[in-house]
């Protein structure tokens, strides 16, 4: 399988990063084939300029930019998204990769009346790991929105019975050596058995 990893920290050497390596031996294990997007290593810019949102709606951006990105999602048939949850959603950094590539005549097309239709009924599979530094039960309280942007709103372009994957280390900020050993494991796991 083509697997696209989305990775979003801007720490090299943060937990996310151990995350990410972990998600990719695992893939490879599997013996899936693997790209990744480090967003903040290739400085993505998730700014959307007035001229792109203008046309937003008519049709696919044009910036050159944003041709690699576009390239690595058409080709990918699952992905993985490894971020931090701050403020209890997406990384703004993650949230404009979103907005910028996700875009009309790439992730979908706008029909009459505003109806989406999908386009992306290659991508069979999308997860999420990322790690929150409040407990799991707050998390719930506030909705999870980043888990339902993923799970829900990017999952609604993607193919009819695409699967979803979702693990997160919560309490990140008190988290010990050995609580991050044992979620790395669980990663391992779970992303061999997706």
């Amino acid at each position: 399988m083509r697997v696209l990893v989305v990775y979003c920290h801007p720490v090299p050497e943060s937990f996310c990063a151990a995350i990410r390596d972990t998600v990719i031996e695992a893939l490879r294990a599997r013996g899936d084939e693997t790209r990744l997007i480090d967003l903040y290593a290739e400085r993505f810019d998730p700014v959307m300029p007035a001229d792109e949102r203008r046309s937003y709606n008519q049709k696919a951006p044009a910036d050159p930019n944003l041709a690699p990105h576009i390239e690595r999602l058409k080709w990918a048939e699952a992905i993985l998204f490894v971020y931090p949850t701050w403020w209890y959603g997406l990384p703004a950094m993650l949230k404009g990769w979103f907005d910028r590539v996700w875009a009309t005549d790439i992730a979908f097309t706008l029909g009459k009346g505003g109806m989406i239709t999908p386009l992306m009924r290659h991508i069979r599979k999308v997860g999420a790991i990322t790690t929150c530094g409040a407990p799991w039960w707050l998390l719930f309280l506030m909705g999870h929105p980043g888990r339902k942007t993923i799970l829900r709103g990017i999952r609604a372009n993607c193919a009819k019975r695409c699967k979803t994957l979702f693990v997160a280390h919560y309490l990140m900020d008190t988290s010990t050596p050995e609580s991050r050993a044992a979620f790395l494991e669980k990663v391992r796991r779970m992303v061999g058995a997706f």
